[in-house]
């Protein structure tokens, strides 16, 4: 079992290494991620000039590749032949929470979008530490260890066609933890704002603030389940397409 460790916060991220060093202890592994932070990044792939990669040594002293490229790239490389076939895509330890409309924004969400797109199971890992005080750092080690138990049951179980896991982590400890719940899409609520600001030679730029978002918390849904202790896992599939809305618009006449 060769399994690809990347994300969207860089490949010196203490959730990547914290991830890649749970998932070694179940199979051979191969880190490759962004030389640098691309949060909120969406789902992006790198056309237009060349992707660089160097090997560099994590915090713990093992070896990754980083590359100049999206999350996606770094998943797209491996998979096309820069390392050896993979049979498992494992992307994260995000930060924050990857719930509701999120996933259209997350480079963590949609590095394991890219996996599945190659015909390669992915999965996401999200840590919910937004829920911890502001001045201590975040600890990764009991989401990696949940993280292990995942993906060690999708090893065994395997995963329907074209479908990656989207999961979320309670900011607990392992004992905290109530337990693994399937979860849909919830509703994340945003509180975006626009700051316009003026430079010193007088030009306009922009910010996009705001507060942070929150979500609905609704059973059965991705926000219910980590506002109640539970590690969410939401399977997603890559087919946006509204069937519902399909009947209606055949109606209409063009």
């Amino acid at each position: 079992m060769h399994i690809l460790v990347t994300n969207d916060d860089g490949v010196q991220a203490p959730g990547l290494v914290a991830l890649a060093q749970e998932m070694r202890k179940i199979a051979t592994v191969t880190v490759f991620a962004p030389d640098r932070n691309w949060s909120a990044s969406g789902h992006v792939k790198t056309l237009e000039r060349p992707l660089r990669v160097h090997e560099t040594t994590l915090v713990d002293g093992s070896s990754a590749f980083a590359s100049d490229g999206a999350p996606s790239d770094c998943v797209a490389l491996p998979l096309l032949g820069f390392v050896e076939k993979v049979d498992l895509v494992v992307s994260g330890i995000n930060p924050f929470s990857n719930i509701g409309h999120d996933i259209t924004y997350s480079g963590t969400v949609t590095a394991a979008m890219e996996a599945v797109i190659s015909g390669v199971p992915g999965i996401a890992f999200s840590l919910a530490s937004q829920d911890k005080p502001a001045n201590i750092p975040a600890d990764y080690g009991p989401a990696a260890q949940i993280a292990r138990v995942i993906v060690e049951r999708v090893i065994a179980e395997g995963l329907p066609k074209d479908t990656l896991l989207n999961v979320n982590i309670p900011y607990l400890s392992v004992e905290a933890v109530k337990g693994f719940v399937i979860t849909r899409q919830g509703l994340r609520v945003y509180r975006d704002a626009l700051d316009k600001r003026v430079d010193p030679r007088g030009r306009p730029y922009y910010w996009i603030g705001g507060e942070a978002p929150t979500g609905v918390n609704e059973e059965g849904t991705d926000v219910g389940a980590l506002a109640e202790g539970y590690v969410s896992i939401t399977p997603l599939q890559l087919d946006l397409t509204n069937y519902k809305a399909m009947d209606t618009l055949k109606k209409w006449v063009f």
